[in-house]
């Protein structure tokens, strides 16, 4: 009973996955909202991309994620005037219909999840390495308390989910930060590279405390004073607010990133684990990043009218 109540409050974000589907078929989106009047163009693709390469980490999108711009591979790294690789764009996490749903190896379908590989470089097998009590806590969520998922209460995801949610995101260098904005849910960071200190320990945030630092060609972001309140996929895989993670963004050329993460929790894994995967320039023209509102009573894609991507042919109630 609990399970389709989730999945039916989960319109907000499934549904909404499967819209590009839909639109596709319209010519008209329905996930997210914008000032465009019905029938009016698309400005630019935006689905996920829908396949990672075999050095991207595992997993793939499943088949009902719109395609994404194909991968182009790219020319030299781009430099800005400091030397620093300039990663300026429109970027979509290769891997993101896999890790999205479950971020470890899930080799058996799940209600309302495709199997997959998740995004788990280490330990090799490709599962959290939970404590037992954890372990057991994330099962019990699974089965009984999906509803409490954070994204379907318009919370930010978190990190290092927030760097493979659906929809793709933007990267811009002004001097001395790096800075990221997403479609989805309004999400965005903000990262000093100027080597800063951490804020104190007492606050916690749903994006953390990212500071940044080069290393030659590589940035490394390191996050703290995240909260508790954000899971790393839609099934419950969790942690808590020791949760410290590292990422390293290497580019290898003009229009690709290796993404790579180290997270530790000493209260709830027995060890770090390593996530990786590939993040894809979208070389799209004339693309816009658009606005996605989580909004309380948003509809799902069933129940979106035809004129808007959906299948109903009224609006139902």
């Amino acid at each position: 009973m609990r399970f389709q109540s989730w999945i039916t409050t989960a319109g907000v974000v499934f549904a909404l996955w499967l819209a590009p589907g839909a639109a596709a078929q319209q010519q008209q989106p329905a996930r997210g909202h914008s000032t465009k009047r019905a029938g009016e163009p698309r400005r630019g693709p935006r689905g996920a991309a829908t396949a990672a390469s075999p050095a991207s980490g595992n997993g793939a999108a499943p088949a009902f994620f719109a395609p994404g711009p194909p991968h182009v591979p790219g020319g030299p790294v781009r430099r800005l005037p400091d030397g620093h690789p300039d990663l300026q764009g429109f970027w979509n996490a290769a891997n993101n219909g896999g890790a999205v749903f479950e971020i470890q190896n899930h080799p058996k379908p799940k209600p309302g999840v495709p199997p997959g590989m998740g995004a788990i470089i280490d330990p090799p097998d490709g599962y959290l390495p939970y404590l037992n009590w954890a372990a057991a806590k994330a099962k019990n969520t699974f089965e009984h308390d999906l509803a409490d998922e954070p994204e379907l209460h318009c919370y930010m995801s978190g990190i290092p989910k927030q760097m493979y949610v659906q929809f793709g995101f933007q990267i811009l260098q002004p001097p001395g930060y790096v800075v990221m904005t997403w479609e989805f849910m309004h999400s965005y960071r903000i990262i000093p590279t100027d080597g800063r200190p951490h804020i104190p320990d007492n606050i916690k945030l749903f994006e953390g405390d990212p500071v940044g630092r080069w290393e030659g060609d590589v940035l490394v972001v390191d996050t703290t004073n995240l909260n508790d309140r954000t899971w790393f996929d839609t099934v419950g895989n969790f942690h808590s607010d020791s949760e410290h993670v590292v990422e390293y963004f290497r580019p290898v050329d003009s229009n690709t990133i290796k993404y790579e993460a180290a997270v530790e929790d000493e209260k709830v894994f027995t060890r770090p684990w390593r996530i990786a995967m590939d993040l894809y320039r979208n070389t799209e023209p004339n693309y816009e990043q658009m606005e996605f509102a989580c909004i309380e009573g948003n509809q799902d894609v069933k129940h979106y009218t035809k004129d808007k991507g959906g299948a109903a042919d009224v609006k139902l109630k």
